[in-house]
C-alpha cells in the first residue's frame, strides 16, 4: 500500500471514531522487546501506525553494517504482526527522524520506547499542540538488536579463534 493510500485509510479510521496510535523505530532484527512495545502501543488506541527508518537512515544512525534486514523485509514482517495496522517509511539525508510522518498522520497518541523521555520523543511538541497524548512505553532492557549482533559476533570470533 502506498503512503497516500495509507494516509487516506488512517483518516477514514479516525472519521469512524478510531483512536490512532503511532510509534517508530528501525526494527532491524525484530525481537520480543519490539513485539511487546508494539502490543503496548496498540493497547493505547484502536489502530497502530508504525513508522520505520529506511535503509539509508538506519545506516547513518547505526553504522555501515546495518541494517541487517532490508527495509522491504522489515516492513513485511511488521505488517504481519497482529497489533500493526499500517507501516510507513521515512528517512532522508536531511532528516533521520519521523517528524514529517508524525505531521502527516497527526496521531491521537504518539508512543515510543521507554528508553526515551517524553521530551525526547520526536514530534511530541507537535502532537501536544493539538491535544494529542505522548506516551513513553515500557522499556525491555534485556532485548536489543545491537546486543544481539554483538553476541553473534563474539560467537563467530570464538569459533574462528578455535578453528585456527
Amino acid at each position: 500500500m502506498k503512503q497516500d493510500s495509507i494516509l487516506k485509510s488512517i483518516e477514514m479510521a479516525r472519521a469512524a471514531g478510531g483512536i490512532i496510535v503511532m510509534t517508530n523505530g528501525c526494527f532491524d532484527l525484530l525481537h520480543v522487546g519490539h513485539v511487546r512495545s508494539l502490543q503496548e502501543a496498540r493497547s493505547l488506541g484502536t489502530h497502530l501506525v508504525v513508522a520505520v527508518n529506511n535503509d539509508e537512515s538506519v545506516r547513518r544512525l547505526k553504522g555501515e553494517d546495518r541494517p541487517i534486514v532490508s527495509l522491504a523485509d522489515r516492513v513485511e514482517t511488521l505488517q504481519a504482526l497482529r497489533p500493526v495496522d499500517w507501516v510507513l517509511t521515512f528517512g532522508s539525508e536531511s532528516d533521520d527522524t519521523p517528524k514529517s510522518v508524525v505531521e502527516k498522520v497527526r496521531p491521537d497518541v504518539l508512543a515510543k520506547g521507554g528508553d526515551y523521555s517524553l521530551d525526547e520523543i520526536v514530534g511530541s511538541e507537535f502532537v501536544r499542540s493539538y491535544g494529542g497524548v505522548v506516551k513513553a512505553l515500557n522499556f525491555h532492557d534485556s532485548w536489543s538488536t545491537s546486543k544481539t549482533i554483538e553476541h553473534i559476533t563474539s560467537i563467530v570470533r570464538r569459533r574462528k579463534t578455535s578453528d585456527s
